[in-house]
């Protein structure tokens, strides 16, 4: 990387250091506070397998879909760190996932909120949790069909820290 390219990334890219360097970011110098962020995500099913999914009630031979994708998602937030090179590991205070079915999209929406009381946010966490919690919903089904579709996981919402976001 050229020294201009390396100036540039170190001013956008929190894990650069001034010589473009990878690095952990340092929270050292930062106040604890409370942190939130929400996040979710979608798995789409084909028409008829949602439709049959629906009528069990969500229930596999594996179990219920929405309370292993459940647990999974809660896990993972917890083991982010362990996933995500550079995240820092988080006593976190809270995690919540939802599970909703829509209609109209023929699919199930993940939604998680973490909290935590620390130097630095948890918008990994938010984002880890509603990933795997999807990708478990996947495994329970893909018994059923292999057209099955992860879609539009993103960021809704993170409070605390230097700044507060909102999506869209």
């Amino acid at each position: 990387m050229n020294n201009d390219n390396k100036k540039n990334n170190q001013s956008v890219l929190s894990h650069l250091d001034s010589d473009g360097d990878i690095t952990m970011v340092d929270v050292s110098g930062k106040i604890a506070s409370i942190r939130e962020a929400h996040a979710a995500g979608q798995v789409v099913f084909p028409e008829d397998i949602y439709e049959q999914i629906k009528a069990a009630n969500g229930m596999t031979k594996k179990g219920s879909i929405t309370q292993t994708a459940h647990i999974a998602g809660i896990m993972a937030a917890k083991r982010t760190h362990d996933l995500i090179p550079l995240c820092h590991p988080l006593p976190l205070d809270k995690i919540a996932l939802t599970f909703v079915y829509d209609d109209n999209q023929n699919s199930i929406t993940v939604t998680a909120t973490v909290k935590v009381t620390h130097k630095t946010g948890v918008e990994m966490e938010a984002l880890t949790a509603v990933s795997v919690a999807c990708l478990t919903i996947y495994d329970m089904t893909k018994a059923i069909s292999h057209d099955i579709v992860i879609d539009n996981i993103h960021l809704l919402k993170k409070t605390g820290g230097k700044s507060d976001y909102q999506h869209g």
